[in-house]
């Protein structure tokens, strides 16, 4: 966190510097519009208006990989769960073999040990 600050402040102070030194009063001119302004306000206000189109352009794809990531965690939960049932039946069918009520006991989450008297 401290780090964060840190370089907070030194960006912060090469802002300063930078905008300190470009107090040039310049023109820019799109299409029929004409801006005047100091070289740091403008070239600051061209940076942040890149940083947002790139921002917007980016945006369905991260959305995209949020849901895929959510529902791809979602399906590996329920494969290991269905791993988990697998290994109790496996284990349960090396001692005796089971009986309906105890495989819907170990499919309805309950324990191999509550199930079998060793």
């Amino acid at each position: 966190m401290i780090i964060l600050f840190i370089v907070g402040l030194l960006l912060g102070a090469v802002s300063v510097i930078f905008a300190l030194q470009n107090i040039a009063i310049i023109t820019v001119n799109f299409f029929s519009w004409h801006f005047t302004g100091s070289l740091a306000f403008v070239l600051l206000l061209a940076i942040t208006s890149g940083v947002l189109i790139a921002i917007l352009l980016l945006l369905p794809e991260f959305i995209e990989n949020y849901f895929k990531n959510k529902n791809l965690k979602k399906e590996n939960k329920d494969l290991t769960e269905e791993l988990r049932k697998q290994k109790e039946l496996t284990v349960f069918t090396k001692h005796t073999s089971p009986t309906e009520e105890d495989i819907s006991k170990i499919e309805h989450g309950g324990n191999r040990f509550d199930i079998i008297n060793i």
